[in-house]
C-alpha cells in the first residue's frame, strides 16, 4: 500500500473526532429552536450544509435552507435570523465575501477549523473544531465532524454513529468497488448531501467518474448510466423496487441500511483512497485542487 497519507490518517481518525464534537454540541452559538437559518459553504461544506439544512427542518426546529456561499440568497425579503457558515479553512475567499457582506445585518455563527483566520474576525460567533482540521486537501474528517457537531445540536445520537464509523473503517473492501468504471451515490432527505459528498470525493481523490442525486429522481433518466461494471450505492432507505431495478441493468446495488449513513461516507472515503492507491495517485495533492479557494480581488 506504501507510505500512509494524510487522507488515510485523517479519515480513520473520524470515531474520535465526532465524538469530541458532539461534546461541543451545547455551544450557545449555534443556532436554537425556531430561528430562521441560512447555512453556507463551498465544495463538501455545502454538501454538509445541505445535510444539516434538512435534518434541521425534519425536526421542526425551524426554516433552514441551504447555499454554496457564492449563490447565497440573503436579502432582507427572506428574513434570516442566522447565518450558519461552515468552512475548514477559514479563508475561503466566497465565504469571507459573504460574512464581510451580511456584517451587521444578520447575526454570523462560523463553524472552523482553524481559528487563526479570517473568518473568525467577520464572525460575530464561531464554534472551532482544530482538532478535526487536517493537511490532507481531500476534506474528510472536518466535515463529517461539522455534521456530527451539528446532529448532536439537534439531538442525534453520535456515539452509535462513531461504533458505526469504527465498523466502517475494519469492514471488508469489495474489489468491484475498487475496479469499478463509475458510480452513481443516492440519498433521500438529509442523506443527498452525503451523496453528493461522496460523489466529489471520489472524483477529487481518484478521479473517478461519479455522479449523485435524490433516489427518487434516479429512475427519470440517471438511471440509463447503470450498467455491468459500475456501481449505484444508497446511503439511508432504499425507494421501494430500485435495487431489483439497478439489477436489472446488470449493475451492482451497494446499500448498508443498518449502518449511519455519515459511517457509510466514511466506507465511501476508504473506497476513494484504494482507487487512487491503485492508480498510482497522491490524493493528499489531487490534480488541480488546493487546500482553500482563496481567489485574487477582482
Amino acid at each position: 500500500m506504501g507510505e500512509t497519507t494524510y487522507m488515510e490518517r485523517e479519515l480513520s481518525s473520524q470515531p474520535e473526532t465526532w465524538r469530541e464534537a458532539a461534546q461541543l454540541a451545547g455551544a450557545a452559538a449555534l443556532p436554537g429552536h425556531g430561528l430562521r437559518v441560512a447555512v453556507v459553504g463551498c465544495g463538501t461544506s455545502w454538501f454538509m450544509a445541505q445535510a444539516y439544512a434538512a435534518l434541521r427542518e425534519a425536526a421542526g426546529l425551524g426554516v433552514t435552507d441551504a447555499f454554496a456561499a457564492s449563490e447565497a440568497l440573503l436579502g432582507a425579503d427572506r428574513g434570516y435570523d442566522r447565518v450558519l457558515a461552515l468552512t475548514r479553512s477559514g479563508t475561503t475567499t466566497e465565504v469571507l465575501r459573504l460574512l464581510e457582506a451580511v456584517r451587521g445585518r444578520i447575526p454570523t455563527v462560523t463553524v472552523v477549523g482553524d481559528p487563526d483566520t479570517p473568518a473568525v474576525g467577520l464572525s460575530d460567533e464561531t464554534v472551532a473544531l482544530p482538532f478535526a482540521d487536517e493537511r490532507s486537501v481531500v476534506q474528510t474528517r472536518f466535515a463529517t465532524s461539522a455534521l456530527a457537531l451539528l446532529r448532536a445540536h439537534l439531538g442525534g445520537d453520535m456515539a452509535a454513529a462513531a461504533r458505526d464509523a469504527e465498523e466502517a473503517l475494519t469492514s471488508e473492501m469489495e474489489q468491484e468497488w475498487v475496479d469499478a468504471e463509475q458510480f452513481t451515490f443516492l440519498g433521500a432527505g438529509w442523506t443527498v448531501g452525503l451523496a453528493h459528498e461522496a460523489a466529489l470525493k471520489m472524483r477529487e481523490a481518484s478521479q473517478s467518474w461519479t455522479e449523485s442525486y435524490p433516489a427518487m429522481e434516479y429512475r427519470h433518466g440517471p438511471i440509463s448510466i447503470a450498467a455491468p461494471g459500475r456501481v449505484t450505492w444508497m446511503f439511508g432507505p432504499s425507494p421501494e423496487g430500485l435495487a431489483a431495478e439497478v439489477a436489472r441493468t446488470g449493475g451492482l446495488f451497494v446499500h448498508h441500511e443498518r449502518r449511519d449513513p455519515l459511517a457509510e461516507l466514511v466506507l465511501v472515503q476508504r473506497v476513494a483512497l484504494a482507487r487512487a492507491q491503485a492508480r498510482g495517485l497522491d490524493p493528499d495533492a489531487p490534480r488541480s485542487l488546493t487546500r482553500s479557494v482563496m481567489l485574487e480581488a477582482p
